[in-house]
């Protein structure tokens, strides 16, 4: 599987701390092939020079990242992925807190706690944050999300037109080409979304209750491929900002376009439905 990012295939610092050994980047993923660091390698160069564009990753694993896979989403560990939000089996995706929430940001991460990118609202004019400010309007506008992966790239475009009743969101490539759309089928009831792509309905999103708070999304055939919980946040998040937490599993590798439109679910879960809530609060 690939991804989007500029950063060229090479070897690189070993991400998972390693002392002395470097690690290769196939130009989308780490791979499992190593090589130990000598001075005056002519890798060594190159290495050093592009160091700063690999993400950072954590020291460790984070203990609440963890807690929150494990325990609240009932997600058991699992061997670790490809490093990037195409290859990784799970997705940890938490909305920053905000008091006042006027553009939407996520963190994504592994099951570990390291960030794998971002997901950020864009093309939002002042005028619409001072209306956003005032009044629950949300579900009647155009929300526009880029996604990024961990150097701050795009690697895909959300777009959600402005709605009364029914959410669509139309999914692309940074260069404009079109993935697929993930259109809302019900108002009532348990929520359900179809996965279409070029009109063909490829795959299906399923709320497990009313509230919309789990889904499982199958294929065309209703085989399970991905789950999607919503995590408890905590109590002060709760009362006091309108930030949701979700944890992604994908269950096993996915063909394109599936897979990004797998993804693109998770990270757009939060304002198909939830934002809903809030504009009809």
């Amino acid at each position: 599987m690939t991804t989007h990012s500029n950063t060229p295939a090479g070897w690189y610092p070993d991400p998972h701390g390693a002392p002395q050994t470097l690690r290769y980047w196939d130009g989308a993923q780490w791979t499992q092939h190593t090589n130990n660091q000598q001075q005056g390698t002519p890798q060594a160069q190159p290495v050093q020079q592009a160091a700063a564009q690999m993400p950072q990753q954590a020291a460790g694993p984070d203990p609440r990242v963890q807690r929150q896979v494990n325990q609240q989403a009932g997600v058991a560990p699992s061997g670790a992925g490809g490093g990037s939000l195409f290859s990784e089996p799970v997705l940890v995706v938490n909305q920053k807190a905000k008091l006042i929430e006027l553009t939407n940001e996520y963190k994504v991460m592994d099951q570990n706690g390291n960030q794998l990118g971002s997901v950020v609202q864009v093309g939002q004019s002042a005028f619409r944050k001072v209306l956003r400010f005032l009044y629950s309007i949300d579900q009647f506008m155009k929300i526009r999300l880029e996604i990024r992966d961990a150097y701050g790239q795009p690697v895909m475009l959300l777009t959600r037109p402005g709605k009364i009743f029914k959410s669509r969101v139309i999914v692309e490539r940074p260069d404009g080409s079109p993935v697929g759309e993930i259109v809302q089928q019900n108002v009532f009831g348990k929520i359900n979304f179809a996965l279409n792509v070029n009109g063909q309905q490829v795959g299906a999103i399923k709320a497990e209750n009313w509230r919309a708070w789990n889904f499982a999304i199958v294929d065309h055939a209703e085989n399970e491929v991905a789950r999607i919980t919503k995590t408890w946040e905590g109590l002060a998040k709760t009362m006091f900002t309108t930030a949701d937490n979700y944890v992604l599993q994908i269950h096993y590798q996915l063909p394109e376009p599936m897979l990004s439109l797998v993804v693109a679910t998770a990270l757009t879960v939060d304002t198909a439905l939830k934002q809903d809530a809030r504009g009809f609060g």
